[in-house]
């Protein structure tokens, strides 16, 4: 099996990097991980960096708890966030912050004082986006008015949503705050969230997108229309950044470009 990857341009919607199956994929996001943590340490001496939840990430960090990516990774100058999390405790099983702990992170050499879950024990979601919007600003600052993440790691529902932002919720709009509490009444639910300015405001942007239940939507996002109200991952294009997505076969099956790929 070959890992090597088909690159498509897609302008300012980013570019696009095929890889043969979920494996490959996993294996792509791991080694850019390594990469782009050095590459952040060496510039500026720390890497910050937001990671995702959902189903795809999770092989990649098992891979980064194992050699050779575990010895890569800087961990001691690496401080972690998250896109977004579900209103529940970090023991339960559909906490972002959980999985990552329990796959990956607390089987490396990363100072638990530098991983920063957001704070699911607070009275509220509300109250918890506040505190989250402190803790980063504590952390990272924002020179610009919005922090700067090194890599921002996202995935994409196969309604075309990223972080917790929902086709139709209030978050799509929301311009001046960093981290919302966002009413997603399809879900019944409430989900914390970074804002669209924050994560357009990353250094390095990478969709992680694997499986035949999303090349619907990635055709969608792509190569469809402008219609982000409906397609949530169309607001996502780095102000000062590299928008980049890793996808598997399946995940592209329905992308018209890659019938005459660059690369």
């Amino acid at each position: 099996m070959t890992d090597s990857a088909t690159t498509l341009d897609f302008g300012e919607r980013g570019e696009v990097r095929v890889l043969p199956d979920a494996e490959a994929l996993a294996r792509a996001a791991a080694d850019l991980f390594a990469h782009l943590t050095i590459e952040a340490v060496t510039l500026r001496g720390r890497a910050i960096v937001a990671l995702s939840g959902g189903t795809t990430p999770r092989r990649m960090g098992e891979l980064l708890a194992t050699p050779p990516a575990r010895e890569r990774v800087p961990w001691n100058r690496l401080e972690i966030f998250w896109g977004d999390e579900r209103w529940v405790p970090q023991d339960d099983a559909e906490s972002n912050a959980g999985v990552a702990r329990r796959t990956f992170l607390d089987r490396v050499p990363l100072p638990p004082t530098q991983v920063h879950p957001f704070s699911t024990d607070l009275p509220d979601p509300a109250t918890a986006a506040r505190a989250y919007a402190a803790r980063i600003q504590e952390i990272i600052g924002a020179g610009e008015g919005v922090p700067r993440f090194d890599l921002v790691l996202l995935g994409m529902g196969d309604d075309g949503h990223t972080a917790s932002l929902f086709p139709g919720t209030a978050a799509l709009s929301e311009h001046d705050t960093w981290v919302v509490a966002n009413h997603v009444p399809e879900l019944e639910t409430v989900r914390l969230t970074l804002t669209v300015p924050v994560l357009n405001g990353g250094r390095e942007v990478v969709f992680l997108v694997g499986g035949a239940g999303k090349a619907e939507a990635l055709a969608a996002v792509l190569e469809g229309p402008e219609a982000t109200s409906r397609l949530p991952a169309q607001l996502i294009r780095p102000v000062d950044g590299h928008l980049l997505w890793l996808v598997d076969r399946d995940a592209a099956s329905q992308l018209r470009a890659a019938g005459s790929p660059d690369g």
